[in-house]
């Protein structure tokens, strides 16, 4: 740096900028309040301008200026649809080739200038879909099917998409089976159903303009299919590698097509899911707000039907804004003095540092003043910038010079400890750094064995006497001037511990009291401050367990209440006026249950056993009498037990122990707990978890059994055995069987610790027969013992007869009853009774009523009205179906009127009421009118009383007891047709009125 010499012309002014006065303490540079954001300005929007707003507090007030891609808005220029209110930047008639672009505002005063954050201006639109007709879609029923929606030209990117099905506003609902990507906005259907049929019309909507548009419609056409196929989860929506920013919200896409529909599933590899994601839409998105660093990984999303699966994996990364850890701040410094400004930020990536001065960039990440003049002073400004974005820090660098300066007030005395040490300040201002003097009264004062000047001007004197009272003069002068300040010194009585603490020793709970008392001189106040182990003891914060009480001025009591371990150690009193202080200890001692034993470790293991290793803990000042061991396996997951150990007992001088009766091919930890005669201490940290070596099973399945299955089959069931007793890998089952009369066992080994059934396929088999089966697990060590024989019979055959139908009556338009002969074999379960439409089903789509062993007939209902039907029965048991009956055909009725009757009128007569309605006139696919059907109830009653009728009229007893309905239907061979309903509420009611008013007429007559 250059000196700069000032002529003295020209101090008064640079004063005025650069010196920090009492007059110039309200000068500051420009701060900002308000600065421009990112700005979309809407193609169509009703107001055409925009606002740039830019706002900075300042003293003297700041004036502005702002850059267009780093270039100077010319705000002078005729014709500008630029123009300044206060700070605020405003672009009238905005014009997209003129005003798009990246922003920033300048604020300046006579401190120096500051550049705000860049902002950009962007014209938002959503322009309209393609006129062009989209052409139809047809894809079979059971299908999958994508409608591309192709949005318009657009800006900004972030749309949001729902279709349309038909006519606006019907949008279609999503589920497990339909999605709209909010990415591509194409509709995905996993499975196409007839009721797919329609119109679709895709719907874009701009939230940053407030502005949406529709596509044409595209016609989607399922093709009907007489056997519906299935088809494997195929994923259709995969999200791509992404990067979130902290503190974001993301969502990941995922859906597939298939039949049956699939089934989404969400993992993370070698990690667990964020704890607050959130699946949604039947699994189709996966959504984590607040996105952290600790949630990127590979995400994997998984599609599956019985048909097939698909999956696919995709990175995460996370990734930040830059984010100051430190940044500069408002500073002032003396002429010539050194001085180095930094910044540091955080971010992913790393962001850059770079440095601006009055608006005006400098090079380097670090400033470095080695000699400060005031051309240095100004606003500074470090930027921090990565790809995400751009972060400021700004402060002001003031240069202070001028003649030394006291504070006012300074005057007041000192007073000092008779044979302590004092420190008398000498706090002038001035810049450059004032030369410092000091004198008692009248005599000059040097350094020496007692007394010293310090680097910053202060006066120390040691070991104080009662001569070294007098008056002290701090005399400060540089280059622009000189100074003076006259303290008086007062020498005091010291302060003297009189009444020191004492040691104690109390059991963990008790209480107990510390005392202290000392002198003092009367000029001064004294307090009393107590501290453990160097602590201060917040007696607030900590008022369970400590209490204190003044006896007096200079006798202090410090109560210990409900004392702990962590509450034993070296108690400090110390008596505190403002010139000295001394202080005096005592030691506290609480005896308690031991801590908590250290690094506990297995040494030595079996298959039944293993030995622990530990370090003793603190005996809290009394003897540990003994040791507990305990543990947890990865079957109790946080239950801890005691564990048993040779010998039972483990004194309390031992450091290692052996813990038996455990489980082979466990995993196991353990924790060890110290006990004395005041009580057990807190257990050790659990040992690393390690596994019991292997052993041969020694629990047989349990639950043997079995029989039935298909024919000629041998079906073995059994109950597996328990986690905890596989005792070792590779563990399965050795399933043994015989017939009853053999000797020879069969032996078959089923893998696996879940299996729990084995068939034995034999085509020579006869049914029926009885075996006798056995059970046994094994594993890699060998094999366990047999669980206890038990007899099981072969399957049975299946029926070998058809049935015979006797008769197959239709009952109604859709309903018809079916009836057959029992077959003869008494090994029939249950009989199955299948009917279809032979014109428009296929058999192997037939629906079918499954009828009890002992039942000979059936009703089928939901039939199709005037159809044919097929009908077949068959016999079943466990071993398959027999043969099927001969094929009978029916046809369904027509079916009734869909037209209720129309209701004329309701008329009273008397206690009844007459209900008169229109005919229902059938249709030639109608069936005939036979009669009416007329129920008469209570509203809101499920029941009532049923009358039937050839008549177009019905008399009804009148009820008064509430509101009656009466509903009328027609009866048809083919069921009754559609209701016709009034109410007799009103009708009551007229009537009660006419009874009144005739009553009231015989009154007034009589």
């Amino acid at each position: 740096k250059k000196y700069v010499h000032f002529q003295p012309a020209l101090v008064t002014h640079i004063t005025h900028l650069f010196c920090s006065c009492a007059d110039d303490a309200t000068g500051f540079g420009p701060v900002f309040e308000e600065q421009p954001v990112d700005t979309i300005y809407p193609e169509e929007a009703p107001e055409a301008r925009i606002v740039m707003t830019c706002q900075a507090r300042a003293n003297p007030p700041a004036t502005y200026r702002w850059k267009l891609n780093n270039t100077d808005v010319d705000l002078s220029k005729p014709g500008s649809s630029y123009g300044l209110s206060g700070g605020n930047l405003i672009i009238s008639n905005p014009v997209r080739s003129e005003h798009v672009g990246k922003y920033s505002c300048l604020a300046t005063n006579m401190y120096g200038t500051v550049v705000s954050q860049e902002a950009s201006v962007q014209f938002g639109y959503l322009d309209l879909f393609s006129p062009e007709e989209r052409q139809a879609v047809h894809v079979k029923e059971g299908q999958g099917a994508v409608l591309l929606c192709a949005p318009p030209p657009h800006y900004p990117g972030e749309l949001s998409f729902r279709w349309i099905l038909n006519e606006f506003p019907t949008f279609i609902p999503l589920d497990k089976r339909r999605f709209v990507s909010q990415i591509t906005g194409n509709l995905y259907i996993s499975k196409v159903e007839s009721s797919d049929r329609g119109n679709y019309s895709c719907f874009t909507s701009s939230p940053s303009i407030s502005k949406s548009v529709f596509s044409k419609f595209i016609p989607l056409k399922p093709l009907a299919e007489r056997s519906i196929r299935k088809y494997p989860a195929d994923l259709s929506v995969k999200f791509p590698h992404s990067t979130a920013l902290v503190g974001q919200d993301i969502i990941l896409e995922c859906f597939a097509l298939g039949n049956p529909v699939p089934e989404i599933h969400w993992r993370r590899k070698g990690k667990i899911l964020p704890h607050n994601h959130e699946v949604r839409m039947a699994g189709a998105q996966l959504f984590i707000p607040n996105v952290q660093f600790n949630d990127s990984g590979v995400y994997i999303c998984e599609a599956a039907n019985h048909k097939g699966k698909d999956s696919h994996h995709a990175n995460v990364s996370v990734e930040a804004h830059p984010e100051w850890v430190e940044h500069i701040v408002n500073t002032e410094k003396d002429l010539f003095s050194e001085y180095t400004m930094s910044c540091i930020a955080k971010g992913v990536p790393k962001p850059q540092i770079r440095w601006l001065k009055n608006g005006e960039p400098l090079d380097g990440t670090e400033l470095r003043f080695s000699r400060l003049t005031s051309d240095d002073a100004g606003m500074y400004q470090c930027r921090a910038e990565n790809r995400h974005g751009v972060i400021y820090a700004n402060a002001e660098l003031r240069v202070f010079f001028g003649a030394p300066k006291f504070p006012r007030n300074h005057v007041r005395r000192v007073l000092a400890p008779k044979n302590g040490r004092v420190v008398i300040e000498c706090k002038a201002k001035a810049a450059p750094k004032p030369t410092i003097t000091w004198s008692k009264d009248t005599e000059l004062l040097s350094n020496s064995s007692r007394m010293f000047i310090w680097e910053d001007g202060s006066l120390e004197i040691l070991n104080v006497t009662p001569q070294d009272e007098g008056r002290y003069t701090c005399f400060a002068e540089n280059d622009w001037g000189k100074a003076n300040s006259t303290r008086p010194l007062v020498v005091t009585e010291s302060t003297k511990i009189t009444l020191a603490p004492s040691n104690a020793d109390v059991h963990i709970g008790d209480n107990t009291w510390m005392e202290c008392a000392a002198s003092y001189d009367p000029m001064v106040d004294i307090t009393f401050v107590w501290s453990l182990n160097g602590q201060e003891i917040d007696l607030d914060k900590d008022s369970t367990h400590y209490e204190s009480t003044l006896n007096g001025s200079s006798n202090a009591k410090l109560l210990i209440k409900n004392a702990q371990l962590k509450h034993a150690g070296r108690y400090t009193c110390t008596a505190k006026t403002h010139v000295d202080n001394t202080s005096a200890s005592a030691h506290l001692v609480v005896r308690g249950p031991p801590g908590a034993p250290g690094g506990v470790r297995i040494v030595d293991r079996s298959d039944k056993s293993v030995t622990l290793q530990w370090s003793r803990g603190a005996d809290n000042h009394s003897p540990i009498s003994k040791y507990t061991i305990q543990y947890r396996d990865e079957f109790l997951k946080d239950i801890w037990k005691n564990a048993t150990t040779s010998p039972a007992d483990v004194e309390g001088n031992a450091e290692s122990a052996k813990v038996v009766d455990l489980f082979p091919w466990t995993e196991y930890e353990f924790r060890v707990t110290a006990t004395n005669t005041l009580g057990t201490g807190e257990p050790s940290r659990p040992s690393s978890k390690e596994k019991t070596l292997e052993s041969v099973p020694v629990v047989a399945p349990s639950d043997v059994g079995g029989g039935g299955g298909a024919s000629r089959e041998l079906t073995i069931t059994w109950t597996p055995v328990q986690p905890q007793y596989y005792y070792g890998p590779n563990f399965g089952y050795i399933v043994a069987f015989k017939p009853h009369e053999e000797k020879q066992w069969n032996r078959v080994a089923v893998p696996g610790p879940e299996a729990k059934h084995y068939v034995h396929k034999d085509p020579n088999l006869a049914p029926m027969t009885q075996f006798e089966v056995k059970v046994k697990a094994f594993n890699r060590q060998g094999e366990g013992p047999y669980s206890l024989t038990t007899i099981i019979y072969s399957s049975q055959d299946a029926p070998s007869e058809p049935p015979v139908i006797l008769e197959a009556k239709v009952l109604s338009a859709t309903a018809a009853s079916v009836s057959w002969m029992l077959l003869s074999e008494n090994n029939t379960d249950g009989y199955q009774v299948k009917y279809w439409r032979p014109n428009e089903d296929s058999e192997g789509g037939a629906l079918w009523v499954g009828v009890s062993g002992k039942e000979n007939h059936t009703r089928l209902e939901g039939l199709k009205p005037s159809s044919d039907y097929m009908i077949e029965v068959r016999g079943y048991n466990s071993a398959g179906y027999g043969p099927p009956s001969n094929h009978i055909k029916i046809h369904t009725k027509k079916p009734p009127p869909d037209r209720p009757p129309k209701i004329l009128d309701a008329k009273i007569k008397g206690g009844y009421v007459n209900v008169a309605w229109e005919p229902v006139v059938p249709l030639s696919n109608e069936s005939l009118i036979e009669n009416y059907k007329v129920l008469y109830k209570q509203k809101g009653m499920p029941t009532g009383t049923l009358y039937s009728t050839n008549k177009r009229f019905i008399e009804l007893p009148l009820r008064t007891d509430g509101e009656y309905v009466v509903e009328v239907r027609a009866h048809t061979e083919g069921g009754d047709g559609a209701v016709a309903q009034i109410s007799t509420q009103n009708y009551s009611k007229s009537l009660l009125s006419i009874i009144v008013q005739h009553v009231q007429e015989l009154i007034y007559i009589f």
